[in-house]
C-alpha cells in the first residue's frame, strides 16, 4: 500500500513537471505516453504535424487530438461472407442457360443468340446503369446497395418460377433481366467493401475475396444446370427446369433476409489511417469524381486492359459449350466441368494474387505478369483443343482460368492504388463498365464466327452435323488479350494510396521518440 501511494505521488510530480515545459519538450512526453499505451492497442494521434495526398488532408501523428484513429473489427469477416453469398447467388443465375444451350433451344424454340442474350442481358443493364448504381453506393453506402441487389437477385429468381413452359421464353428472360441489372449494385463492392472494413495489409486479400464469391457463383452456375437440366420429354425439361429455378429462388430468398437482419454499413471507426483520409473525396462530388478519372491517362489505360481481360473472359464463359461442343459432340456434363474447373482456379488465383499483393505491394508487375499468362493460357487451350484429349484441355483450363479470372481483384486493386483517394465504388463501376462493354463486343463477335455450329432447323430444333472450325474465335481472343498485355506495359505505377499508409504510419517527432501509430486491436 506504501509502495503504491509513493509511485502514485511520483507521477503525479511527473505530470506537474511535463506541463511546465516548453512546447517542444510536452509533444515529446505526449509521445512517449502515446507508446507507452501502445501495449493497449490503442492508436491514438500525437503533435501539430498534419501530410497532405493529392491535395487531401491526412491526420499524421502529430494532430493534435487524443481520438482513436481507426480500428478493425472482428465482425468484418461477417460482412464480407454475405456478400460472398450474395455475389454468388447473382453470379450463379450468369451462364445457367447458356451452359445448356441445346435444352434451352429446343425447349423454348428460340435460337442460339436468344440464349446468348441470357448471359449479354448483364452486361447491357450494367452500361446503362452502372452511372446512378455508382452514385447510389457513394451516397447512401453498402448496405443500401446490397439491400437492393439482393432484392433484385430474389425478384427475379421467382418471376423464373413462372417460366417453365415453351411458350415463356419472355418471362424467363424478363426475370434474368431483373437478376442482371441487381448487378449494378454488387459487381463493384469488393474494393469498396474491403477499403471500408479491413485494415491496409488485409485490403488486397479482402478485395481477391469479395471478387472470389462472384467466381464461386458462376462456378455452380457452369455445374449445377447441367446436373439438373438433361434432357428429355417435354414435360421433363420443364420439371427440371422448375427444379433450378426453385434452387436459386430460395437460396436467393434466405441470403436477401440474411442481408437485411445483419449486413451494417460501415464500422463505428475506419479501418485505416488512408481510409480515414479518403473521406474527404466525398466532399469533391461525384460528377467531378469521374472526369477527373476519365482524363487520368494511367486510369484509362487501366480502363481499357480491364475491359478487354474481362470481356475475354465472359466471351469464353458465355462461348464454352460452342467453343468446345465440336471437338466433343457428347460432352456436355464435361463442358460443364470444364467451366467449373476454369473458374475454380480463377478463385484461386484471386486468393493468390491478392495475397501477393499485400505481401510485396507490386502491383504493376503482378498485374502484368498475370495478363500475359492470361494471354498464353488462351493460346494453348486455342491449338490443343484440336488434339480432343479432355484432360489436357482440362490441364488448360485450369491454367488459363487460373490467371484469366485471377485478374479480375488485381485489376480492382491496381485502380485503387493509382486514383487514390477517389471513391472505391465508382472507380469500380468504371472498370466493369469497360468490361461490360467489350464483354458484349466480344461475345457478339465471336458468336458470329461460331454461328454455324450451333444453326437450328425450321422447326426449332437444334441442327445437325453443322460443324466449323472455332480456331479463328479462339485465336481472335487470344490476339485480344495479347493488345491488352503490351497496353498493360505501358501503364506507370504511382502507388498514391501505400504512400498514404507509408506517410501515416510513423512521423519523427523528436531526436529521443517516435510515434507508432499501428492500428489498434480488433472489437466486434
Amino acid at each position: 500500500g506504501g509502495s503504491s501511494f509513493f509511485f502514485t505521488m511520483i507521477g503525479k510530480v511527473r505530470l506537474i513537471m511535463e506541463r511546465r515545459r516548453p512546447e517542444g519538450n510536452q509533444s515529446e512526453a505526449r509521445n512517449r505516453e502515446i507508446t507507452d499505451k501502445e501495449g493497449t492497442g490503442v492508436s491514438r494521434m500525437g503533435s501539430a504535424e498534419s501530410g497532405k495526398v493529392n491535395g487531401h488532408h491526412l491526420p499524421l501523428a502529430g494532430d493534435e487530438t487524443d481520438e482513436l484513429t481507426h480500428r478493425v473489427f472482428a465482425r468484418r469477416w461477417a460482412m464480407l461472407l454475405m456478400f460472398i453469398l450474395l455475389s454468388g447467388s447473382n453470379g450463379m443465375q450468369w451462364t445457367q442457360y447458356t451452359i445448356i444451350v441445346d435444352h434451352v433451344m429446343n425447349f423454348y424454340k428460340v435460337e442460339a443468340s436468344s440464349v446468348d442474350w441470357t448471359s449479354m442481358i448483364y452486361m447491357l443493364t450494367y452500361i446503362l446503369f452502372f452511372v446512378p448504381a455508382s452514385w447510389f453506393l457513394d451516397r447512401f453506402g453498402l448496405r443500401w446497395s446490397l439491400l437492393l441487389g439482393a432484392a433484385g437477385n430474389c425478384i427475379g429468381a421467382w418471376v423464373k418460377i413462372l417460366s417453365t413452359t415453351p411458350d415463356a421464353f419472355w418471362i424467363t428472360f424478363i426475370g434474368q433481366t431483373i437478376v442482371g441489372a441487381s448487378q449494378m449494385f454488387t459487381l463493384g463492392i469488393p474494393p469498396k467493401l474491403a477499403a471500408v472494413w479491413f485494415g491496409s495489409d488485409e485490403v488486397s486479400t479482402a478485395c481477391a475475396a469479395g471478387v472470389f464469391g462472384n467466381q464461386l457463383g458462376i462456378a455452380v452456375g457452369f455445374l449445377l444446370p447441367t446436373l439438373l437440366v438433361y434432357g428429355g420429354t417435354v414435360a421433363d425439361v420443364s420439371t427440371q427446369l422448375n427444379h433450378l429455378f426453385l434452387v436459386s429462388a430460395v437460396l436467393n430468398s434466405l441470403i436477401f433476409v440474411l442481408i437485411i437482419c445483419f449486413f451494417s454499413d460501415k464500422p463505428p471507426l475506419p479501418p485505416s489511417a488512408a481510409q480515414a483520409a479518403a473521406g474527404e473525396e466525398e466532399q469533391q462530388g461525384h460528377g467531378a469524381t469521374l472526369k477527373g478519372l476519365m482524363t487520368d491517362r494511367n486510369f484509362l489505360l487501366l480502363f481499357v486492359t480491364y475491359g478487354l481481360n474481362t470481356g475475354v473472359f465472359y466471351a469464353v464463359s458465355t462461348l464454352l459449350t460452342q467453343i468446345t461442343k465440336p471437338f466433343f459432340p457428347e460432352a456436355t456434363s464435361e463442358i460443364g466441368t470444364l467451366g467449373l474447373l476454369i473458374v475454380v482456379a480463377g478463385m484461386g488465383g484471386s486468393v493468390v494474387g491478392g495475397f501477393i499483393l499485400d505481401r510485396f505491394k507490386k502491383f504493376k508487375l503482378t498485374t502484368l505478369m498475370v495478363y500475359l499468362f492470361s494471354c498464353f493460357g488462351m493460346a494453348c487451350l486455342t491449338f490443343t483443343l484440336p488434339l480432343k484429349a479432355l484432360w489436357i484441355v482440362y490441364a488448360n483450363g485450369i491454367a488459363m482460368g487460373f490467371f484469366m479470372t485471377g485478374y479480375l481483384p488485381i485489376g480492382f486493386e491496381f485502380a485503387a492504388e493509382i486514383t487514390f483517394p477517389a471513391a472505391e465504388g465508382t472507380v469500380a463501376g468504371l472498370l466493369n463498365a469497360a468490361a461490360q462493354v467489350f464483354g458484349i463486343v466480344l461475345t457478339s463477335g465471336a458468336g458470329e464466327l461460331l454461328a454455324p455450329s450451333v444453326g437450328t432447323n425450321e422447326d426449332g430444333t437444334a441442327a445437325e452435323g453443322t460443324e466449323v472450325d472455332p480456331f479463328l474465335c479462339n485465336i481472335t481472343l487470344s490476339v485480344v488479350l495479347l493488345v491488352g498485355t503490351l497496353l498493360t506495359a505501358l501503364i506507370r505505377e504511382d502507388l498514391k494510396r501505400q504512400h498514404a499508409h507509408r506517410q501515416h504510419a510513423v512521423v519523427p517527432q523528436s531526436d529521443t521518440a517516435l510515434t507508432n501509430l499501428t492500428s489498434a486491436p480488433e472489437s466486434f
